[in-house]
C-alpha cells in the first residue's frame, strides 16, 4: 500500500523499560517479516516490522521512537505498508532464533508454525524477554539472558550447539549475533533466513540508503528478510551505513 493510512491508537502495552507495543485500529494482511513504514506527524517516518496484524513493537532509541513513546491512546500515526519480503516457507522442523526486540517479527512466525518450531529467546535480562508466552504457546521454548535471570546465562548463540533436529534456521536480533547464527548454519549445512534491522528511509527502493554490500540488494524490497546464502560473503555482521551513507562498524 503505497498511500497514507491514519490509524488511531487503541491501546499501548509496557513492554519493559525502554519498550512498548502499539496497537491500532486497522489490521493489515502481511507475511510475517514485512514492515510498515511509520510516520509520526511533524518529526519523520521510521519502519517497523508488525508485532501483531494490529501492532508494533518499539524500543525507544532516538528523536522519532521518543516522539512515539510521547504519544497516547487516540492519538493517530500515518502508516504505509505493508513493504518489503517477510519469510519465506521454512523447511520444517525449525529453529528460530531470537534476540531482543528482533522477537517482534519472529512472535508472529512463530504462530503460523505452531508446534513445529522450537525457539531461542534472548535477552540482557529477564524483563526484557518479549513474547515469552507467545513463543511458549507456539512450541518448545529455550531463554538465555546476558545476567542469568531467567534460564541460561549467557547469548542466544551459546545455545544452538544444544538444539538439535530442525532443517532450517530463522533469526532476527543483533546483526552481530545474526552473523554468528549463520556461521553456525554453514556449518551445520541447513537453511537459514534472517530479518535485518538497517537503516530504510524511503521504503520503495528508490533511495538505495539500505543497500547490501556488494550485491546492492536493498532491505526494503529485496529484504528485509534474506536467506543465508545472499548474505554469506556480504557485508553482514560487519557494517552497516547511516544516514549519510557512512559505513558504521558493528
Amino acid at each position: 500500500m503505497m498511500f497514507v493510512r491514519n490509524v488511531e491508537i487503541t491501546d499501548i502495552n509496557t513492554e519493559s523499560r525502554d519498550i512498548k507495543t502499539f496497537f491500532f485500529d486497522y489490521s493489515f494482511h502481511f507475511i510475517p517479516g514485512q514492515y510498515v513504514m511509520v510516520w509520526i506527524r511533524g518529526v519523520d517516518e521510521i519502519p517497523m516490522s508488525l508485532s501483531y496484524a494490529n501492532g508494533i513493537t518499539v524500543r525507544n532509541v532516538g528523536d522519532a521512537t521518543g516522539a512515539l513513546f510521547a504519544l497516547r491512546e487516540g492519538d493517530t500515526l500515518g502508516m504505509r505498508g505493508p513493504f518489503g519480503n517477510g519469510f519465506g516457507v521454512a523447511k520444517l522442523p525449525a529453529l528460530l532464533v531470537a534476540g531482543g526486540v528482533g522477537a517482534a517479527p519472529l512472535a508472529p512466525l512463530a504462530e503460523t508454525l505452531k508446534n513445529k518450531i522450537t525457539t531461542i529467546l534472548g535477552a540482557k535480562t529477564e524483563n526484557e524477554l518479549l513474547f515469552r508466552e507467545r513463543f511458549e504457546n507456539s512450541g518448545a521454548l529455550l531463554i538465555a539472558t546476558e545476567d542469568g535471570s531467567a534460564g541460561y546465562k549467557g547469548f542466544t548463540v551459546d545455545l544452538l550447539e544444544r538444539t538439535k533436529g530442525y532443517n532450517e534456521i530463522l533469526s532476527c536480533g543483533p546483526e552481530k549475533m545474526m552473523r554468528k547464527v549463520l556461521d553456525h548454519a554453514v556449518v551445520a549445512g541447513v537453511q537459514s533466513q534472517f530479518s535485518l534491522q538497517r537503516y530504510i528511509k524511503c521504503g520503495v527502493g528508490l533511495c538505495g540508503s539500505c543497500c547490501v554490500d556488494p550485491s546492492g540488494l536493498r532491505a526494503c524490497i529485496d529484504g528485509p528478510v534474506f536467506t543465508g546464502k545472499q548474505l554469506d560473503g556480504s557485508d553482514f555482521g560487519r557494517y552497516m551505513r547511516d544516514a549519510a551513507g557512512r559505513k558504521v562498524t558493528l
